[in-house]
C-alpha cells in the first residue's frame, strides 16, 4: 500500500506502480478553469484521478483502464477514497471508449505508456502499461480532440525526447501549448520529462520553465517539496 496524507493506494494488481511521473502530473496539473468533469485516461492505480479529487470539486472523474487487474485494483482504489461516489472507472480500452462519446470533459489527464523501444519484456501486463503502442500519441491526441470541452485543459507527461512529436502532434489537432515544464533528477542530470497542458486557445507566449527533484538523495528541492508537499506524508 502507497499511503498519503487523505487517501491510500493498493498496487499489488497492477503492472507499473506508483512513480514520481504519476505525482508529479497530479500535483502540477492546471485547474484554474474549475473542472467540473474529469477523464483520467489509461488510469492504473487510480492515483492521477485521486489527486484530483483532492485537489478539485469536479463533481465526475471518470477513469479509463483497460487491463482487467488493474482496472480491479483501481475501483477498490476508489471505493476506499473518501471521494467514492465522484469517482468512476470504466473497463475498456480508449477506442472502444470514443466510439460513442457521451460527455466533454473540462480537464483530461494522462500519464501515457511511452517506451518506444522495439523490445518486450515478455510479461504481457507489464509491456501493456508501459510501451507506446498500447496507446500510441496519435491515438491519445485524437481521442482528447474528440472529448475535450471548449474551455478544457489537457495535461500530459511524457519523456522530454518526444515533446516535439507531441507538439507537432497536437497542433495538427488544433491544440495548443499552455504551459511547459521540464523535469530533471538534479541539477546536473539530463531533462528526463515534459510535462504540458494544452487548450484550444492559442497562446503566442505560454511559460516554459524547469523543475528539479533532487538536490542531492532524498534531498528534495524546495520547489519539488512545495509542489508535492499536499500529498506525500513526509513533505
Amino acid at each position: 500500500m502507497f499511503q498519503f496524507k487523505q487517501f491510500s493506494v493498493e498496487q499489488d494488481k497492477c503492472a507499473m506502480k506508483i512513480g514520481t511521473d504519476s505525482v508529479l502530473l497530479g500535483a502540477w496539473t492546471p485547474i484554474y478553469n474549475n473542472p467540473f468533469s474529469v477523464l483520467d485516461i489509461g488510469t492504473g492505480t487510480g492515483i492521477l484521478s485521486l489527486m484530483l479529487a483532492q485537489r478539485t470539486s469536479a463533481e465526475q472523474i471518470d477513469a479509463l483502464e483497460i487491463d482487467e487487474n488493474a482496472y480491479e485494483q483501481c475501483v477498490e482504489n476508489f471505493e476506499n477514497s473518501p471521494w467514492g461516489d465522484r469517482l468512476f472507472c470504466f473497463h475498456a480500452g480508449l477506442d472502444e471508449f470514443i466510439e460513442e462519446p457521451e460527455d466533454e470533459y473540462d480537464l483530461i489527464i494522462s500519464n501515457p505508456p511511452f517506451f518506444s523501444e522495439d523490445y518486450f519484456t515478455g510479461n504481457e501486463q507489464r509491456d501493456q502499461a508501459r510501451f507506446q503502442d498500447a496507446l500510441p500519441f496519435e491515438h491519445l491526441i485524437e481521442a482528447v480532440d474528440l472529448l475535450l470541452s471548449e474551455n478544457g485543459i489537457f495535461a500530459v507527461i511524457i519523456p522530454y525526447k518526444e515533446e516535439k512529436k507531441f507538439l507537432d502532434l497536437a497542433f495538427e489537432a488544433e491544440l495548443y501549448p499552455m504551459k511547459i515544464t521540464h523535469t530533471k533528477g538534479t541539477a546536473t542530470s539530463e531533462i528526463k520529462r515534459s510535462l504540458m497542458a494544452f487548450s484550444r486557445n492559442k497562446t503566442e507566449d505560454f511559460p516554459i520553465d524547469e523543475l528539479i527533484i533532487e538536490i542531492s538523495r532524498h534531498n528534495y528541492t524546495p520547489e519539488y517539496i512545495a509542489l508535492t508537499k499536499d500529498f506525500y506524508l513526509k513533505m
